[in-house]
């Protein structure tokens, strides 16, 4: 049984009507921070760490991390959601707004979606429009300290208005590509999108059964 199908089998939470609009549908707010991922957490040396930008229609970009820590800095505070129906607040990440980052490069999209790359080949999608905001940023710090290697350490692609598995982990690479195309969880069951507010959680039909499995993960 994969991940969606445990999901859609266990308990649904009933929302707190005090959070009003803040709180996502079928969602538990938490003050800690459930770690969840697929496979090891990778170890980096800073040095050789890179970057890499393509399918731009121009040549391949290879970032260093000393490239990301001298581009324009930006701090946000934002909510996050995850769709296993844990949701944290008033998380402050540091790091390049996406925008910059296109800035900075000299890049002008010429494609309406984008592939994320992670290391262990984790992959998932996003529409360019999604990106078009002041706080979706490559954060390499959280509430004023670096990330922990378990949640990303040392760059990870942040976009809070979407179900946390978006924001990607080990952020390796940023593929511009034609045609939207489903990532790594979007293959296993996952909805293409991926929007808490509209509970886009699953593919296919719609689904009222959430999983309460990440109060049992470890948390940081």
């Amino acid at each position: 049984m994969n991940k969606a199908e445990r999901i859609k089998r266990t308990r649904v939470p009933v929302t707190d009507p005090a959070l009003g609009d803040r709180l996502p549908p079928g969602q538990v707010l938490t003050e800690r921070f459930p770690v969840l991922h697929e496979g090891d957490v990778p170890e980096y040396d800073l040095n050789t760490w890179t970057l890499k930008v393509w399918g731009h229609g121009g040549e391949e970009i290879i970032l260093s991390y000393e490239d990301i820590l001298g581009m324009p800095q930006t701090t946000v505070t934002r909510d996050i959601h995850c769709v296993t129906r844990w949701s944290r607040f008033d998380n402050t990440f540091t790091g390049v707004k996406f925008q910059d980052l296109l800035k900075e490069i000299g890049v002008t999209p010429t494609s309406e979606y984008l592939m994320l790359h992670g290391d262990y080949d984790y992959t998932a999608n996003v529409a360019l429009s999604d990106l078009d905001c002041e706080d979706v940023l490559l954060a390499h710090s959280l509430d004023g300290e670096p990330l922990t290697a378990k949640h990303g350490f040392p760059l990870r692609f942040v976009v809070p208005h979407l179900y946390f598995w978006k924001s990607v982990k080990w952020i390796r690479g940023i593929e511009f590509i034609g045609e939207n195309q489903p990532g790594f969880w979007e293959q296993n069951g996952f909805h293409i999108n991926g929007d808490p507010f509209k509970e886009e959680r699953f593919s296919g039909e719609d689904l009222d059964i959430p999983e309460d499995e990440w109060e049992k993960k470890e948390f940081d």
